[in-house]
């Protein structure tokens, strides 16, 4: 039960080489990123004129991030560990 309990949290943040405290970290940076670019999308949807490049110019700046860090579906997926990989949830 624990094993699989440890799995379940620990098999992607091992994947990506962090602990569970890093992986939360970024991951929660990430989030908080995703709801502010999802705020300048949808008021860039009513007022055009506003965040024009914004929401683009934040996506293209975590792809680079996540690019540098090594962070990617393709180590998460070739992980047979990873819970995520093994339900089909990538």
């Amino acid at each position: 039960m624990l094993k699989n309990l440890h799995r379940l949290f620990m098999a992607h943040p091992e994947a990506v080489n962090e602990t569970y405290f890093e992986h939360f970290g970024v991951a929660s940076r990430y989030g908080s990123r995703f709801l502010f670019m999802s705020f300048c999308a949808f008021t860039h949807a009513v007022f055009p004129f506003l965040f024009e490049r914004t929401a683009s110019n934040m996506v293209k700046a975590m792809y680079a991030d996540m690019t540098r860090r090594g962070a990617n579906t393709a180590v998460a997926s070739q992980n047979p560990q990873t819970p995520a990989a093994e339900w089909g949830w990538l």
